[in-house]
């Protein structure tokens, strides 16, 4: 290995791509190809930088598999970045093997580290967070042990655990810093922001105000019954009741928490939930049956009164009705509250949940995609939708490329 090659590798460990390519940006061997690759992914030039990382991985040939495994890795995590996750896991993991037999631990348990995210991109939290119990971030060099915790604190996020969200955050800031990776500090930067900002909306009897992540844990543990409007769900102390797929259901519930302890009129009722200017005795009939579903639902924790001008909530418990709403009016809301529980969705899943048609459904993915409030994957039948992962997916490539083992 050459002095620019091995000096150009160092700089791309270091967040440095112009040191880098300054380096090696007139050669075409198979270390320069793979190593500007890197360098053009790390500038944001994804589609040139995966066909020079492929184009590497054919000059290495079969003789030389420790360095087709980090270049596999590196097209893995140009793919991830760009949100591309049809790159097939066999594929990573296989590297991830290789890498290790040949003695390359840092890049193995970067392979590791990009499938763990990729699975936090799609949705499996579960299956992220096993992944992240076996890396100890001791044993992993400070780049990878930013990326650790940023994991580890995107599914904290995630699972409304603030203190455990909180204490990964410091700790991916340590790592980053010890690094030296301008865009990793930013990174977990933005990832801090996102913890401190407001993360819903509380609404109760005195009125509206915002409410922080950590607010909205201390709620799951409190006396109220709480409609939470970003999950679909009615919760109360170690129960919940799932209405994602019961959006009528919710809608009710939902008016009905906003105007306790008073009731809701029944053609106020009507108008919210089916969306209809003149009821008919159809439309009421159907009222006092889905009336009639939620009360079954909700036994336990609530009654739903009848008055005689309407229906009114009433707790089981004796700590009130609070309602969680998104923290910005949102016109695909519903649709956003769907996404927010993590899992990936279809749109004709959504479609079905929502009671709307799949192609109204798939205009609302297609316009919250544009602003990065969902993300997909997959294409035709198993197209998928999720919301980014808390925090954010980190793009830079920190694979630390080509040096030799220590």
């Amino acid at each position: 290995m050459d002095s620019l090659i091995t000096a150009a590798a160092q700089a791309l460990a270091s967040g440095d791509p112009l040191g880098a390519l300054n380096r090696v940006a007139l050669r075409d061997d198979a270390d320069a190809l793979a190593l500007r690759g890197i360098a053009m992914a790390q500038l944001g030039e994804l589609s040139r930088a995966r066909a020079l990382v492929r184009a590497a991985a054919r000059a290495f040939g079969p003789r030389e598999p420790l360095a087709r495994a980090r270049c596999a890795v590196a097209e893995a995590e140009i793919a991830f970045a760009s949100r591309d996750l049809a790159f097939p896991a066999a594929t990573l993991r296989a590297a991830a093997a290789a890498l290790d037999a040949g003695g390359d631990a840092v890049n193995a348990a970067h392979a590791r580290m990009l499938d763990i995210r990729r699975l936090l991109l799609i949705g499996r939290l579960d299956e992220a967070a096993r992944g992240l119990a076996d890396l100890d971030p001791a044993a992993l060099p400070p780049a990878l042990r930013a990326i650790h915790r940023l994991a580890a604190a995107g599914i904290a996020m995630r699972r409304l655990h603030a203190d455990a969200a909180a204490a990964a955050l410091a700790e991916a800031g340590e790592a980053a810093r010890h690094a030296g990776i301008a865009a990793l500090v930013a990174e977990v930067s933005a990832a801090d922001a996102l913890l401190a900002a407001p993360a819903a909306l509380l609404r109760d009897r005195v009125g509206e105000r915002p409410v922080t992540l950590r607010e909205v844990e201390m709620l799951q543990s409190s006396s109220a019954l709480v409609v939470d409007a970003l999950r679909y769900a009615v919760r109360v102390p170690h129960m919940a009741v799932p209405l994602a797929r019961r959006p009528v259901l919710f809608a009710l519930v939902q008016a009905l928490a906003e105007a306790w302890p008073a009731d809701v009129p029944r053609g106020l009722l009507l108008a919210r939930t089916f969306r209809v200017r003149h009821a008919d005795e159809s439309h009421r009939a159907r009222l006092r049956v889905e009336i009639g579903r939620l009360r079954a639902l909700l036994r336990g924790i609530a009654d739903i009164a009848a008055t005689t001008r309407g229906y009114a909530l009433v707790p089981q418990g004796d700590g009130g009705v609070l309602v969680l709403a998104r923290p910005v009016d949102e016109p695909f809301a519903a649709v956003l509250a769907l996404l927010s529980d993590g899992e990936a969705w279809s749109s004709s899943a959504l479609a079905l949940a929502l009671g709307a048609s799949q192609r109204s459904v798939q205009r609302a993915l297609e316009r919250l995609a544009e602003t990065g409030k969902v993300a997909a994957f997959g294409r035709g039948r198993a197209r998928r939708w999720v919301t980014p992962p808390m925090p954010g997916f980190a793009t830079t490539l920190l694979l630390p490329p080509f040096l030799p083992a220590a």
